[in-house]
């Protein structure tokens, strides 16, 4: 039986079957409407006094957010998925030019497909765990899960935050995680290999990757005016690979940038690169002859020249020579936390899952440290 309050506060009630609801143990439930005009449920308040309390607050939070501030809530949770992804990308304004066509593949590929009619009022942790268990039926792959489930929290906790969703989605909701598989890293005879018989162009950017972790990008943007000290390099930008122009970089906003520990051999190959073939009015080093900057397609393309020219038949790709300056890194004792930083990882979670197991033994090491200060 609910008990009635003031008209448009809600009601508290059981939803037992107990004969004397009033002296039973189950808790009191309560039922309201929220500012987008949803009808609600709550429950788990042990006293009546403790559902109205509730109900009180939240009346009194309805009653005080101005009439224009609720309708434009209810407008917000009335509209579509669709609709809603096409107004919030463009307001991404620190997406670098992949992050954006990244976000659009993931969406055009695994979430509008299946969210897009949706209206956003509805989605709730049971509409986002159906999602994942949809992608898991599907095969999809890991990696790919959980980068679309990452745009698909950044979306619907913009609106939740906006008021159109009036409850957290991800509630108790767990997410797919991406283990990656074992990374493969060359060896320094592998990289000296591919150096000797590499381009001009290309053994500036096997320094840079495997002596200061630059990602492709950032080592296409290889600048002269970035040499900030004798042993550390700012990285600013990237060059976009696909659209072949500059670029923020990866989780920065537009301006920040990092500095990376530079290696002697590598500031060598810079001031060699430049010295032999000089560096544009602005100080870039590395172009091609249809463009002022390479491109993913130039990199690939050489990087099949000369692995073949060297002879390695192992599955290495670019990216390898970023694992190997993390593995030279951590093997080294330098604290994961500066390698994360180094590379540009959003956070040290990811830089933790990709390199673990290049990390030394913590625990025995940690043991004998300790019991020689014993």
């Amino acid at each position: 039986m609910a008990t009635k309050l003031i008209r448009g506060m809600g009601s508290s009630f059981k939803s037992c079957n107990c004969k004397r609801q009033s002296g039973c143990a189950h808790p009191y439930a309560i039922r309201f409407r929220d500012a987008s005009g949803r009808q609600r449920e709550e429950t788990g308040y042990p006293t009546q006094r403790d559902a109205l309390e509730r109900l009180t607050k939240l009346y009194n939070e309805r009653q005080s957010t101005p009439r224009r501030q609720a309708e434009l809530k209810r407008e917000l949770g009335k509209q579509r998925f669709g609709l809603y992804t096409q107004n919030w990308l463009p307001r991404q304004r620190h997406y670098a030019a992949g992050s954006t066509r990244a976000a659009n593949q993931l969406l055009d590929s695994q979430i509008l497909p299946a969210l897009e009619s949706r209206r956003i009022n509805t989605f709730s942790p049971t509409v986002v765990e159906d999602f994942i268990m949809a992608m898991e039926e599907r095969e999809v792959g890991l990696a790919t899960q959980q980068n679309a489930f990452d745009i698909l929290k950044k979306i619907l906790l913009d609106a939740h935050r906006r008021g159109g969703i009036s409850e957290n989605p991800f509630d108790g909701v767990i997410p797919p995680e991406y283990i990656p598989r074992q990374i493969t890293i060359p060896t320094l005879a592998e990289i000296h290999s591919l150096k000797q018989v590499a381009s001009d162009e290309l053994r500036v950017i096997i320094d840079l990757m495997s002596g200061c972790g630059h990602r492709n990008g950032e080592a296409y943007a290889a600048n002269l005016e970035r040499l900030v000290a004798d042993d550390a390099y700012r990285i600013t930008e990237q060059i976009d690979g696909v659209a072949r122009e500059p670029a923020r970089l990866k989780h920065r906003k537009p301006g920040e940038f990092r500095e990376v520990p530079m290696p002697a051999t590598v500031r060598e190959s810079i001031l060699r690169y430049a010295e032999e073939h000089g560096a544009d009015d602005n100080g870039y080093l590395l172009r091609t002859q249809r463009s002022p900057y390479w491109a993913h397609a130039t990199l690939d393309y050489q990087w099949g020249v000369t692995k073949k020219r060297a002879g390695i038949t192992r599955k290495l790709n670019p990216y390898s020579l970023r694992h190997y300056f993390a593995s030279n890194c951590l093997s080294k004792g330098i604290p994961i936390t500066d390698v994360a930083e180094w590379m540009g990882h959003r956070n040290i979670n990811m830089t933790f899952r990709i390199y673990r197991h290049l990390m030394p033994a913590s625990i025995g090491r940690a043991a004998r440290i300790l019991n020689d200060g014993l």
